[in-house]
């Protein structure tokens, strides 16, 4: 009889799956019958997010060469190793090139045709262009997953899924922003990917308020400004006249930092050191649980402390005031955000400059006040000059240490689940930037006027028939506009979610992390009922669950915790089909 896995979701989640069921299968499956039915509405490989149907002006946000689907020699994975090319090398672009999202398509075309060549001879893959709606079938027995307008369902003996980044529906704020808009003429643009966004709504040269500082933020000012014909001239904006002007505020104020712009040269920091398996392994073994700031935290920080001072000791010994080896000893001593640390640094790092302030980098503006309109744009850019001038100097090497460090504890982190959304937006804050050439753009937008600054701690109100935004960053300064933008992702909860078969799943009762992911199963993916009971034929992996992984793609030779999840679940999933 033949066996058949369900995948809702054909981008790059869905496609490493199959590409470690392909490299599994000869081990836990054969050439035995397989239908493997892949579920999306967009072309597999880059699905939504990375297909090739958006603007040419959209670029990825890593360098091709930090890009790859291929598990390699670093990758602590169970089933086989089987090496491929990574961005860079597949499309012969640059390494340090930052590739547009329509070449990323191109390549997820190829991994996915790849994965299909190498699925047994046994197997059949089908890809239905249609949306799931709804998952039904016993426990024990069969599963039906039904399609937007089909009446019949796909019968499954598994079911994956891999639906990626999800659209919401509006929270109480947004509801009740979006009502406010409606009633008095205005524009209210939610939480959105950016590239399906309406933004034909925003006019030339009306203020617009955007509230988010990240890279939804640059995607929107890139479709607004270029996207509407205005060009670049060296560092000068050239407007065309159709740009709406741009008010940006966030909690932080500023963009997030630029994307290193040097490699690593000597030695690199050996990490994990103070958050590793052991440490994961006394979190989890604690009956009582734990809380990320008083347990998790102090461990996160010391670890990018250790980073970020194993290079400032080993490159830069000229700015200590001590040995590496005698510094390593004291600093290991010291507990975790303890006095005798900030001692220890002090006595053996003279600069301040060089010391690792991690609050300091999550709130840059704090305690900044300016008393003039000019005066907070000009200390704006003045931030992000510096940001920009340090990120692309090899004598501030400690910020690619720590950013080695975040690496690390990200991949640890992934074994505790859900650990809330600040973690992850600090980490992209400090680790997921935009390009440097967009924060130069930003500037020259700065200075033409296009786009103008907020400040930090942004409140938005609606009266008087308008949008207002103010900031302590500048007292008193109180700025209008009829149209308002969330330059954010939406949040991933079930609860919300605009995905029916989802939504349905959670109104049936499986089980929901305090930040309305999908729990499942650490070990494979399993997906868990409010009892914490794996169901024998469902699996999760993706953003809409606690199995996040790092991100949709990987850079090489770092042990993806992607990677070693998509294994495990293709193994899982191989195992069962054989077994049933």
């Amino acid at each position: 009889m033949r066996r058949s896995l369900v995948i809702v979701g054909a981008g790059p989640r869905g496609t490493g799956i199959l590409e470690r069921i392909g490299a599994n299968a000869p081990a836990l499956y054969g050439d035995a019958g397989l239908d493997i039915h892949l579920v999306d509405p967009y072309p597999p490989g880059g699905g939504r997010i990375w297909r090739h149907d958006q603007s040419p002006l959209l670029w990825m946000n890593s360098q091709a060469q930090d890009v790859t689907m291929f598990t390699d020699e670093t990758v602590e994975v169970t089933g086989p190793v089987l090496p491929g090319p990574a961005l860079d090398e597949w499309s012969g672009l640059d390494g340090r090139t930052f590739a547009s999202r329509r070449e990323q398509s191109r390549y997820m075309g190829w991994v996915y045709e790849k994965a299909v060549a190498g699925l047994p001879r046994g197997a059949v893959v089908r890809h239905h262009r249609r949306r799931a709606v709804r998952l039904t079938g016993e426990r024990t027995g069969r599963q039906e997953v039904w399609l937007e307008g089909v009446d019949e369902p796909l019968l499954a003996d598994v079911v994956l899924l891999t639906q990626g980044h999800l659209d919401a529906e509006l929270d109480d704020e947004q509801d009740e922003l979006a009502r406010y808009a409606e009633r008095n003429g205005l524009v209210h643009l939610p939480p959105d990917f950016t590239a399906d966004a309406d933004l034909s709504r925003l006019a030339p040269g009306e203020p617009v308020l955007v509230r988010g500082f990240g890279l939804a933020f640059v995607d929107l000012m890139v479709l607004l400004t270029e996207g509407r014909g205005g060009r670049y001239e060296g560092e000068t904006y050239l407007p065309s006249g159709r740009e709406p002007v741009l008010y940006v505020g966030s909690r932080r104020g500023v963009p997030y930092h630029s994307k290193i712009g040097y490699a690593l040269t000597g030695e690199r920091p050996p990490l994990p050191r103070y958050l590793g398996p052991a440490e994961i392994d006394e979190l989890l073994a604690r009956p009582e649980g734990y809380d990320f700031r008083r347990d998790v935290w102090p461990l996160v920080e010391k670890e990018l402390g250790f980073a970020h001072y194993h290079r400032l000791f080993t490159a830069h010994p000229e700015r200590t005031r001590a040995a590496w080896t005698d510094f390593d000893e004291k600093y290991a001593a010291c507990p975790p955000g303890s006095p005798e640390l900030d001692a220890l640094v002090a006595s053996a790092v003279p600069d301040p400059a060089d010391r690792l302030d991690l609050t300091a980098l999550d709130h840059p503006l704090a305690g900044v006040r300016h008393t003039s309109y000019e005066g907070l744009q000009d200390g704006l850019r003045g931030y992000v000059t510096d940001d920009l001038t340090r990120r692309h100097d090899p004598g501030h090497s400690p910020d690619l240490a720590v950013f080695l460090g975040l690496l690390s504890v990200y991949g640890q982190l992934m074994r505790l689940g859900d650990v809330g959304e600040w973690w992850h937006g600090f980490f992209s804050y400090l680790a997921s930037g935009p390009p440097g050439p967009r924060l130069r753009q930003l500037l020259a937008l700065s200075r033409a006027g296009v786009v103008r600054f907020l400040g930090a701690d942004v409140r938005v109100t609606a009266e008087d028939g308008v949008f207002r935004a103010q900031s302590p960053t500048l007292p008193g300064q109180v700025t209008e506009a009829r149209a308002l933008v969330e330059a954010r992702l939406p949040q991933p909860t079930l609860a919300r979610t605009r995905d029916p078969l989802l939504r349905a799943l959670h109104a049936e009762g499986v089980a929901v992390t305090a930040a309305g992911l999908l729990a499942v199963d650490p070990a494979d993916g399993r997906v868990l009922d409010r009892a914490g009971v794996p169901h024998p034929r469902r699996f999760a992996l993706g953003p809409h669950t606690d199995a996040r992984g790092a991100g949709a793609f990987t850079r090489p030779r770092t042990n993806s915790p992607s990677f070693r999840q998509n294994d495990a679940t293709a193994r899982a999933v191989l195992d069962l089909l054989r077994t049933l």
